[in-house]
């Protein structure tokens, strides 16, 4: 509820409404008992709203118009309390304004009724009611449809915009845990790299050193044919036919030559 406010006076706003006949925004009550829990829903479920003064009745002017006439009622502590009870009595609660108006003469209410937020409205007794030119009057079946449909529509509307702000957080966390991973697994690809080149390094200088080895290897064995070759010429100039020499000779020599020819394939051209 609103905090309570006073005039001495009349203010503007109380003025005006008491220049109009009753309508579909104000109505009159002589008493703060005339007033009923409907009477409040009324103002509720209607678009606009409205206002109701108490202690203010309703007269026929000289020109034949009607219009309201203070003629002021209880505005203490029980008074307001009644008012107060029977807006809360109402399901949802509806919200009410209760202005002190006048306390200098003939003070009297001013209930300010917004239009409801929750609507529709109805009383404790169940009863669905709306402001229509100067009275209330029920709500046909359509009008109370519309107006759960638009409760409920403004609920899953508020219910979404909830869920996608929710799901936009996710995202958002999702998105900053992926980046992060991203940048490790790049990371750990460019520490791979520079493992796989320094590995690749290595084994290019293995393979020169083998390859040296290899070099070497085939060159002692070409010189050892060549020795070999001298000897067994020696041996035949010297001794004629040494058979059981000769022939191990030949043997180292065939051997040599099978090596050579291995190394040669397996090994780097000369």
């Amino acid at each position: 509820m609103s905090v309570k406010r006073e005039y001495r006076g009349i203010s503007q706003r109380a003025r005006s409404l008491l220049s109009n006949p009753e309508g579909i925004d104000v109505d009159f009550k002589r008493e703060s008992n005339g007033i009923k829990s409907r009477d409040l829903v009324s103002f509720a479920n209607s678009a606009q709203g409205g206002a109701i003064l108490v202690g203010v009745d309703e007269y026929t002017s000289d020109d034949g118009l009607q219009r309201g006439r203070i003629v002021g009622c209880d505005v203490d502590d029980s008074a307001r309390l009644s008012l107060i009870n029977k807006a809360t009595d109402c399901y949802p609660i509806v919200e009410i304004e209760l202005i002190v108006e006048n306390i200098s003469r003939k003070p009297f209410f001013r209930i300010e009724i917004p239009s409801g937020s929750k609507r529709p409205y109805c009383t404790q007794r169940g009863e669905y009611s709306i402001r229509a030119d100067a009275r209330s009057r029920a709500l046909f079946p359509e009008e109370l449809l519309a107006m759960f449909m638009d409760r409920e529509g403004e609920l899953f509307l508020s219910r979404f915009r909830e869920a996608v702000t929710q799901l936009e957080h996710r995202l958002g966390v999702m998105d900053h845990a992926f980046g992060n991973g991203m940048l490790q697994l790049v990371s750990h690809l460019d520490e791979l790299d520079g493992q796989v080149r320094r590995t690749l390094n290595r084994v290019d200088q293995m393979t020169d050193s083998a390859k040296k080895r290899s070099r070497n290897m085939l060159q002692a064995v070409r010189d050892s044919q060549d020795s070999i070759a001298g000897l067994e010429a020696l041996l035949i100039a010297q001794n004629g036919n040494p058979a059981g020499r000769l022939e191990m000779m030949r043997d180292i020599r065939t051997r040599l030559d099978q090596l050579t020819e291995n190394l040669n394939q397996t090994g780097p051209d000369e």
